[in-house]
């Protein structure tokens, strides 16, 4: 194969391949901007609702609450996440082997 061939084969794809990426890239970024949401709110009640019933200066219990709800939901949301694409994947299977 010449590689001008080639290289017109390849270049085909290629607003194709700049749209995923770009997909990605904001994907990615929402996905900061909304984790940055979440631990703000979760800053805030911890502040709000547990520090008085903590005594002064303990900051340590604060953090320590304030991890554990923040692993508690990434391991909720990755388990969750991890159900739909097998079951995604599933009925994708289902579906190429029925036609």
């Amino acid at each position: 194969m010449a590689i001008n061939q080639k290289f017109t084969r390849d270049t085909k794809n290629l607003p194709q391949e700049i749209v995923k990426q770009m997909l990605t890239l904001a994907t990615s970024g929402f996905g900061l901007v909304a984790a940055l949401a979440w631990n703000e709110f979760i800053k805030e009640a911890i502040q709000v609702y547990i520090k008085p019933y903590v005594p002064k200066g303990s900051t340590v219990v604060s953090l320590f609450i304030y991890a554990m709800i923040v692993t508690s939901l990434a391991v909720m949301v990755t388990l969750q996440l991890t159900k739909l694409k097998a079951r995604l994947e599933r009925d994708e299977g289902l579906t190429k082997k029925k036609v």
